[in-house]
């Protein structure tokens, strides 16, 4: 009869221990959760391999103050690929945080479907930026700090054709987390430093804070968009499964100071697909020491940046 009873506590322990591990998890119709995460993850491919998306970047070109040649001879200042743009092309003029283009004669670069001469194609007071094209390249200038780079892609990139998919962890709802809400003073910024060594104050709204295991973590969000927080994070899988230099999230706004952190929709930053981008890196307060086991793995063997660890 003891035997019974101790078997039978055994099993009502391990019963209530399960759920006690699973009590900040939300419940939710696995098949439907899995649906949306593979629609979620059907668009975040579309989206890599869209004419802006980041598997077609080829170049990120830095400019001079001043008047900058460009074309595929290696003479100019700026040099384009070889074989896809002629010798001499123009040049860029940088003065004053602000960017024009000037075309030379007989090369028929176009901007929204109209030829271009003379183009402002970046300027700090104006919302609208022009993308620039030359038969399969497509270009914007991008603003980081105090430097003007080039953003060049091109439509025909092998990137784009080598593309098979990104590797995930499995679907899971034990990932799919209840969060409370800390709201910060409007007033309050963290420290985001970037790939390439600059850091900025960004506006934090405030910060996440969820149970794994009966242990309390944190995550200081950023404003992110209209309806989303914005969060980049690093743990225990980063440098390993995961990208070296973290992933990101978005988050849905708090209602009631309660909102869902859903670890199967964490990805990879841009700097995972290409040498060519800008990616901000996780604040030391986000970098978890629980192992985050889901959402996107690192992509092929391509790891550009050191890991944060």
């Amino acid at each position: 009869m003891k035997r019974i009873l101790v078997i039978f506590g055994i099993a009502f322990c391990m019963m209530n221990c399960n759920q006690a591990k699973k009590e900040n998890r939300v419940a939710i119709d696995t098949v439907a959760h899995k649906a949306e995460i593979e629609e979620w993850h059907g668009k975040r491919v579309d989206d890599l391999k869209a004419p802006n998306g980041w598997l077609n970047l080829i170049g990120l070109l830095w400019l001079e103050e001043g008047l900058n040649t460009f074309g595929s001879d290696k003479k100019n200042n700026i040099v384009f690929p070889e074989g896809k743009i002629p010798a001499r092309a123009g040049y860029f003029s940088l003065k004053q945080n602000t960017v024009t283009l000037d075309v030379a004669k007989g090369v028929n670069i176009t901007s929204e479907g109209q030829p271009v001469k003379s183009l402002v194609i970046f300027n700090p007071d104006s919302t609208h930026q022009p993308i620039v094209e030359f038969d399969s390249l497509r270009w914007t200038i991008i603003k980081r700090d105090d430097k003007f780079g080039i953003r060049l892609r091109d439509l025909n990139n092998p990137d784009l054709r080598n593309f098979k998919g990104i590797d995930r962890y499995p679907v899971n709802t034990d990932w799919r987390l209840e969060a409370k809400w800390e709201p910060a003073d409007s007033t309050r910024t963290i420290d985001i430093t970037n790939v390439l060594g600059q850091t900025t104050a960004q506006s934090s709204p405030g910060t996440l804070v969820f149970s794994i295991d009966d242990k309390e973590y944190k995550l200081d969000a950023l404003k992110g968009n209209e309806e989303e927080y914005f969060v980049i994070f690093a743990d225990a899988t980063t440098g390993k499964e995961t990208y070296g230099a973290g992933r990101f999230i978005y988050v849905k706004k708090q209602v009631d100071g309660k909102t869902i952190i859903d670890f199967n929709k964490a990805y990879n930053p841009p700097c995972a697909f290409t040498e060519y981008a800008t990616c901000p890196l996780p604040p030391k307060q986000n970098t978890l020491t629980v192992a985050i086991e889901a959402g996107e793995k690192n992509y092929g063997t391509y790891v550009p940046h050191e890991t944060i660890h």
